[in-house]
């Protein structure tokens, strides 16, 4: 015990010593947190849209001021031709142009039907289908409007109408950075548990300390528990520092257990620190270890369920989510802060984690013992 307790003095020491290291660990996730939310923004706004409108008459002009009214779209052309239209979209100029025929309204008037086209530049495919999801919307608007305009209804033959009332649990005011600043807070201490951890090690073998180590009678699991136990605590206190600036902020207050909370982010430090580990025992050099958590730092993002539902990925896709532990924090932090979780709740992923931080703990220390004989 008293050898721990020397290699973690050690330890702290060389952090606090190293103001590089102190600004990763707590200037960068408060910028980044305090940043990120207002920038990852879902909701698609001020789509450039071009109106071909052949018709000029008062149906298509009605279609015209309702989708300019809606806030979602800018119209930025009305080419007069399917060619000018074309090239409204080639250059991008416009991410969607709303072709009205000619004869719409009369077509309309005459077989109580009509259409309308709508060309999509899918380069960007999410701001394509959601453009041209709103204006499907505004036409269901528009065909609503017309029926009850042009119809008759009588008391004994009403026109037939279906009201949709919506309620939002969890996120009443439909606010993007109440589910963004969770996941982005999960992979701010994923940084800190894997880059630094496996920086650590590999700056002790470039500078040849290791190797004074290793004739000491310091065993590997004392020497991965120095390594360990210091960004374990800075990596709490982070998780501290960036829920006091999620409420400060945005007014983010965790309706579920916050201990509940706090033990999950303990283990799954101790899960990242050890994957951190394991990279730096089998990397060479500071550069090896960066390229290497780079590299899983991407998986953990892009397949962890930040940006992209998991549900709505394929198969594949899900199946390699079930690996990574990042897409388990983030969902609870989800389920502690926005949905009210609580032990019982988190119980199966707090198990899963668990099996994680033994097993990558296990192997750093048996490959350190193995690379250290």
């Amino acid at each position: 015990m008293s050898v721990l307790k020397h290699l973690l003095h050690k330890e702290f020491r060389q952090i606090f010593r190293d103001p590089a290291i102190l600004r990763l660990i707590f200037i960068m996730p408060v910028i980044q947190l305090i940043i990120l939310p207002l920038a990852a923004d879902y909701e698609v706004k001020h789509i450039n849209l071009a109106i071909l409108n052949l018709d000029q008459q008062s149906s298509s002009r009605l279609l015209t001021q309702k989708i300019t009214a809606s806030g979602y779209f800018r119209l930025v052309a009305s080419p007069l031709s399917e060619r000018e239209a074309q090239d409204a979209i080639t250059s991008h100029e416009a991410d969607l142009v709303l072709v009205i025929p000619a004869g719409f309204e009369r077509t309309l008037y005459r077989e109580n039907k009509s259409s309308v086209s709508i060309q999509v530049n899918a380069v960007n495919g999410v701001k394509a289908n959601l453009g041209a999801a709103y204006l499907r919307s505004i036409l269901a608007d528009l065909n609503q409007q017309i029926r009850l305009q042009w119809g008759t209804p009588t008391r004994l033959s009403p026109i037939p109408q279906v009201s949709i009332t919506y309620t939002h649990l969890f996120n009443p005011t439909m606010n993007y950075q109440v589910y963004m600043v969770p996941g982005i807070l999960v992979i701010l201490l994923s940084l800190i548990g894997t880059f630094l951890a496996a920086l650590n090690i590999v700056k002790e073998k470039e500078i040849g300390t290791i190797e004074q180590i290793n004739v000491t009678p310091v065993r590997s699991y004392e020497f991965v528990l120095g390594k360990l136990i210091p960004f374990w605590i800075l990596g709490l206190l982070t998780l501290t520092i960036g829920l006091f600036i999620a409420r400060v902020v945005y007014g983010i207050v965790p309706t579920g257990s916050v201990p509940a909370l706090f033990v999950f982010a303990a283990i799954y430090q101790l899960a990242l620190l050890g994957l951190g580990l394991l990279v730096s025992s089998y990397s060479d050099t500071q550069q090896q270890a960066l390229l290497v958590s780079f590299f899983l730092m991407m998986i953990f993002i892009l397949l962890g369920g930040l940006y992209t539902s998991i549900d709505s990925m394929p198969a594949w896709a899900q199946q390699i989510t079930k690996f990574n532990p990042a897409a388990y924090f983030i969902d609870v932090m989800r389920m502690v802060i926005l949905k009210g979780a609580t032990w019982v709740d988190i119980s199966k992923s707090l198990g899963i984690i668990s099996l994680f931080a033994l097993g990558f703990n296990t192997w750093a220390i048996w490959s350190y013992r193995k690379r250290s004989a």
